[in-house]
């Protein structure tokens, strides 16, 4: 060819022109632009959005052990991605997987244990492979270093003697060691909340999901606290999604706390980002708050508290039961009802 192309350049495209090109019309031959690839790494990690969240902190130790490196990463959440730590972001789906298959990686890590997960590590070329893959229709750990996690998840009471957070367990699959690295996600900052400026914003983060129903704290019990937030002049703010819309606004009606509505992702990350403190049971708005660097109160009852890195930015309230970490959907006892607003109230003030 008379034109010499950068085929292991960074910013390559192979079908439409590179970002250099279009801003300053660069051709390889004398680009300053280019960008060597040395390693190209895949990360599988397709999950609820809340895993996905909690994953990225290994982006940050990649970025910092293969400088060099092109990132690719495929999920079912893409949207919540970071970017600008991403070289290529890919959305699950069959185009997706049949791309990645024709890819040599240098490195793939498959940090999720669904089949489908495991099935797509198997198919992928790489010279080391990190985290699960499929066997016999199952999934299995690759090697030593992802047995734990492996063996957590299949007993319960493995998973309870557990000492190690969810992200020190992803690291130490990929051989690395944890310290301290911070969570990271697409955040638009679209603008569209005019919220006080010159009060503290709690935010009550009122759902959980549908698996786990027994992480529900009883609607009376945000009633209270939101009316003890504001007599102590903060401005509260109610938050969760199209189910906990019918509760928000009997919250909201029965204490006067704010509620907007709920919005999409992109627009609840922004709406979260305007609050300096988030109250939430386990589900995707702890991971999104984590992101934010937010201070959390979190409730807990059902998992192993270990597994939550709060980064030192946040407290975890339980309720005093000998059955923590019973993992169960359902339990007549209502533990969480043992939970009082005054004893949230003062674990707040605290970290405020």
């Amino acid at each position: 060819m008379s034109e010499k192309i950068h085929i292991n350049c960074k910013y390559y495209k192979g079908d439409i022109p590179c970002k250099f090109h279009k801003e300053f019309g660069v051709h390889c031959t004398d680009c300053q632009y280019y960008e060597k690839i040395d390693n190209r790494i895949l990360i599988i990690k397709l999950g609820a959005i809340g895993d996905v969240i909690r994953t990225t902190p290994i982006l940050r130790k990649l970025k910092a052990e293969y400088p060099h490196s092109q990132i690719h990463w495929i999920s079912h959440s893409p949207e919540i991605l970071p970017s600008n730590l991403i070289d290529r972001i890919y959305t699950y789906d069959f185009n997706s997987c049949e791309i990645l298959k024709e890819i040599e990686f240098d490195i793939s890590l498959n940090l999720d244990k669904d089949r489908e997960a495991c099935a797509l590590q198997n198919r992928i070329q790489a010279k080391k492979k990190y985290g699960f893959y499929l066997l016999q229709g199952n999934c299995h750990p690759l090697d030593e270093k992802a047995e734990t996690k492996w063996l957590t998840g299949l007993f319960d009471d493995i998973n309870k003697k557990n000492t190690t957070s969810y992200v020190q367990e992803i690291f130490e699959i990929c051989d690395f060691d944890f310290k301290g690295e911070e969570y990271s996600i697409e955040v638009k900052n679209q603008g569209k909340f005019s919220l006080p400026e010159d009060k503290i914003i709690i935010g009550l983060n009122t759902g959980c999901g549908t698996r786990w129903k027994t992480r529900l704290w009883p609607e009376k019990s945000w009633i209270k606290l939101a009316q003890l937030l504001q007599n102590k002049g903060y401005f509260v703010l109610l938050l969760g999604g199209e189910q906990e819309d019918k509760k928000n606004k009997k919250i909201s009606t029965a204490s006067g706390a704010e509620y907007l509505g709920h919005f999409s992702l992109s627009e609840f990350i922004d709406l979260m980002n305007e609050c300096n403190v988030i109250v939430t049971p386990v589900t995707m708005a702890l991971h999104i708050a984590l992101a934010l660097k937010k201070k959390i109160i979190l409730f807990n009852n059902i998992f192993n508290p270990y597994e939550f890195e709060l980064y030192g930015r946040g407290r975890i309230i339980e309720p005093p039961v000998e059955c923590k970490g019973c993992f169960k959907n359902e339990c007549p006892k209502q533990c969480m009802e043992l939970i009082t607003p005054e004893q949230v109230l003062n674990e707040l003030i605290k970290i405020l």
